[in-house]
């Protein structure tokens, strides 16, 4: 299939440098990060830990050698990503790192004095962690994964991909502190489309697939699912889910597509959190966040799952499989 052209966002987006220089620890002293991420352990992170190491050692860091690396759990307990927030700010650490849409926050609350670089977070602006995109502020910079002003292409792609659609649930997550910007962007878009949009919540992987079943019965067409923690770690029951209860459903990135999704849009999650390690290394040797601006992502990608097309009884438009930028058979 022919990749479609990179779409540019314009403001605020930071110069891609090349990774070339080697990390070199302060002699004596071996620098000490703390990574609070949202699953439950580094297995169920599954690629996004495996990304962010990538990164690091990338830079030339190794982990006990030349720096330190204290990671935690949550799973996505709100006592919990305070409690282990907290937990990270008593252990005297150089760097804080925020990995999830709805981490950071909890990182900043509990420190205005150690630096943090969050990743994957939709709206840092919206979400009072930094002043500016450009000029973040404070100890708090980082990398962010767009989230609600996707929502409308996403919709734009579900309407183009399933015949006659005009009845569209959409998943979210209550939790989450943007939820109100979710479900505003998503009412908008679907409006200017023509679609009728019917919020469903789920808060917790257990209320998955009632969600689904729950669509099903009032009739929805197709699913839109907002970029969330929990949905991450759930993304295979996700899947099953809308295959038995016959809904095609688009998600946000690669790993939550490749679950079994039928579309995908958003940026490579994992070259964003790979990148965070450059601005890690760059505090570690003398960089404030506040000089950080927050970078965005610069390319997007749209994927197709012709496999779950076919078991939903949908043929997805010629013109629309040529601006994919993956189709999987």
């Amino acid at each position: 299939m022919e990749r479609r052209e990179f779409i540019r966002l314009l403001g605020g987006a930071a110069t891609v440098l090349p990774v070339t220089a080697r990390a070199q620890a302060p002699a004596g002293k071996i620098p000490k990060v703390g990574v609070l991420w949202h699953a439950a352990d580094r297995q169920a992170e599954g690629p996004n830990f495996t990304a962010l190491m990538e990164g690091f050692a990338n830079l030339g860091y190794a982990d006990g050698k030349n720096i330190k690396f204290v990671h935690r759990f949550p799973d996505e307990m709100p006592d919990r990503f305070r409690s282990m927030a907290a937990e990270l700010v008593s252990m005297d650490l150089d760097v804080l790192i925020g990995v999830g849409v709805t981490v950071a926050p909890y990182l900043k609350a509990a420190s205005s004095t150690i630096p943090i670089v969050f990743t994957l977070v939709a709206d840092p602006v919206a979400s009072k962690l930094v002043d500016s995109l450009a000029k973040p502020g404070g100890n708090v910079t980082g990398f962010m994964l767009f989230g609600a002003e996707l929502g409308g292409l996403r919709l734009q792609f579900l309407k183009e991909a399933v015949p006659g659609l005009s009845r569209v649930g959409f998943l979210f997550n209550p939790n989450t502190q943007l939820v109100g910007s979710y479900l505003d962007e998503a009412e908008a878009s679907a409006a200017k489309l023509g679609l009728s949009l019917r919020p469903f919540p789920a808060r917790t992987v257990e209320e998955m697939s009632p969600a689904f079943e729950g669509m099903a019965k009032e009739g929805m067409q197709a699913v839109s699912i907002a970029p969330e923690g929990v949905f991450f770690l759930g993304r295979a029951i996700m899947a099953k889910s809308a295959l038995a209860n016959h809904l095609p459903t688009i998600v946000w990135s690669r790993e939550t597509f490749s679950a079994g999704a039928f579309m995908s849009y958003g940026p490579d999650l994992l070259e964003i959190l790979r990148r965070t390690a450059i601005y890690v290394d760059k505090i570690l040797k003398g960089t404030k966040p506040a000089d950080l601006p927050v970078e965005q992502p610069s390319r997007f990608y749209l994927l197709i799952n012709l496999k779950v097309a076919r078991d939903l009884g949908i043929t997805i438009p010629a013109d629309l499989l040529l601006r994919a930028d993956e189709v999987v058979e």
